[in-house]
């Protein structure tokens, strides 16, 4: 029998993509999934969304949390619900392809990886193609990651059994930058499935959707996350702010 994969998804008023997301994990090829939504104090209609689709598909599984806690809590918050092989990311506002799973779970297996990401295209919020794929470093080191996120987090899985479930602390932004580092940072390299596998929604009132505006998060990276002093992280950004606008667009194709 097929792993058990088990995909995290916080959500927060997103009643307008949420139904779009869950279907595009029911329609997966690989189905021995489970699907762990952790709503984080939503107001407009996303938690009857997703109860309607949980009463019907045993699956789906929807937690609900107090008072709004922030992205990367909800994520560890269901990390802890999860019980599969395989940790799977997946944002309430994008998209997976039909064969995501199936496709990568064998490129696991057959690359002997405990953790791999794929390429993926972008679509604007109603849904259209930008004719925008984002590509990675066909082998991916950490000191590659160390400069640049290639992994884009709607492709992303690794293997608890390897890693164990790891908890990454809970900041407004960049906490899955942080997690691929830890990560990397054990079995020092990896590779993507090298074709795109999930569509990325682009926001118009996203903070990823400015790079300029997640600057403070990634020093954060820097500061808080690996201790540098402030001088070294000012530099270290010197040098990711020359790769996010120099080298990773070689990575950004035209469709």
């Amino acid at each position: 029998m097929n792993d058990l994969v088990s995909i995290l998804t916080p959500t927060y008023n997103t009643e307008k993509f949420i139904r779009a997301t869950i279907e595009s994990v029911q329609n997966q090829t690989y189905q021995n999934w489970e699907m762990i939504l952790v709503d984080d104090a939503s107001t407009d209609e996303t938690v009857k969304i997703i109860s309607d689709f949980a009463e019907k598909d045993s699956r789906i599984k929807l937690f609900k949390l107090p008072k709004n806690s922030g992205n990367g809590f909800a994520r560890n918050v269901a990390l802890e619900k999860t019980s599969g092989k395989y940790i799977a990311f997946l944002d309430a506002d994008d998209l997976w392809f039909p064969s995501k799973l199936e496709k990568q779970i064998q490129f696991l297996k057959t690359n002997n990886l405990p953790f791999t990401f794929s390429f993926y295209d972008c679509i604007d919020e109603e849904g259209s193609n930008l004719n925008r794929r984002v590509e990675a470093p066909l082998n991916l080191t950490y000191n590659q990651l160390f400069f640049c996120n290639y992994v884009g987090n709607l492709t992303a899985i690794y293997d608890a059994d390897y890693f164990g479930k790891i908890v990454i602390e809970a900041t407004q932004k960049r906490q899955d930058w942080r997690l691929w580092l830890t990560i990397l940072k054990q079995i020092k390299e990896t590779k993507p499935v090298p074709e795109p596998l999930a569509f990325y929604r682009i926001r118009k009132d996203s903070i990823s959707s400015s790079k300029f505006k997640l600057i403070k998060h990634n020093f954060g990276v820097y500061r808080d996350f690996h201790g540098f002093n402030f001088v070294s992280s000012v530099l270290l950004m010197i040098r990711f702010l020359f790769t996010q606008l120099v080298i990773k667009p070689r990575y950004i194709k035209k469709i």
